[in-house]
């Protein structure tokens, strides 16, 4: 999170984009803090606790605009305390939310892109996809939920959206490694980007370092969440991995 001072935002708008992933759209008097062009940025969203240290939750900047922000957020049978506010968030209703910190986005200079994730990733994945140039070549690879979890995105032509369901995301560590082994390999350089529950993660790791000739700039890897964690969970189980991989 970045040092700006967290600010209270709005609530503007909520909808359905799919039947597990909710688009809230935030506004109010402070929105101007947030800088320009910070899609794919995330943000804090801070849920204080009486007599107890507040929550904080991560998520990412779907769409900005001159005095709104979208925030997408996976709904979940067991959902979290974000996700529960989320399900029952009406307009005017207030959040105090932090950052936004750094975007994080795939390397152009390569000759062909692979972008993949879960549902959690799709709204960073989806303005990677916006923000590549029209001749960009590669694929996406994108597990949701369901079927009906499908969103139309904007991405070039020549990336080749691959979307693939998992009604259990995260009890399958090799779910996504073997969508992309699956596919043929074009020549040339490549990038990658890849966000996703911690073990899937660290097999896809595990997949580009050892199997591929991936350059380690050319590589964004991370987790979003771990199974049968909450989020300081998994930033404990984060700051492990890093330091073991160090």
């Amino acid at each position: 999170m970045s040092r700006q001072q967290p600010r209270e935002l709005t609530v503007i708008n909520k909808t359905l984009v799919t039947p597990n992933m909710l688009r809230i759209t935030f506004g109010g008097e402070n929105i101007h803090t947030i800088p320009e062009d910070q899609e794919s940025g995330y943000v804090k969203l801070i849920f204080p606790r009486e007599d107890q240290k507040s929550l904080f939750r991560t998520y990412t900047i779907r769409y900005q605009r001159d005095n709104e922000i979208d925030i997408d957020f996976v709904l979940h049978e067991d959902g979290g305390p974000a996700s529960t506010w989320a399900k029952n968030a009406q307009p005017n209703d207030t959040i105090l939310v932090g950052g936004p910190g750094p975007k994080k986005l795939i390397e152009e200079s390569a000759d062909w892109q692979i972008l993949v994730g879960d549902m959690t990733a799709l709204p960073a994945m989806s303005v990677n996809l916006e923000k590549l140039p029209q001749d960009a070549k590669g694929y996406a690879i994108i597990e949701v939920i369901s079927e009906d979890d499908i969103q139309a995105l904007q991405h070039p032509s020549g990336i080749e959206l691959k979307w693939v369901v998992n009604p259990h995301p995260g009890e399958n560590s090799s779910f996504l490694v073997d969508q992309i082994t699956s596919l043929p390999w074009p020549k040339g350089s490549v990038s990658v980007w890849a966000a996703c529950e911690f073990a899937s993660m660290r097999a896809l790791r595990s997949f580009f370092k050892n199997d591929t000739n991936i350059e380690k700039e050319n590589l964004y890897i991370s987790s979003y969440w771990k199974l049968g964690s909450n989020e300081d969970q998994h930033k404990e189980v984060k700051r492990i991995d890093s330091e073991e991989m160090a």
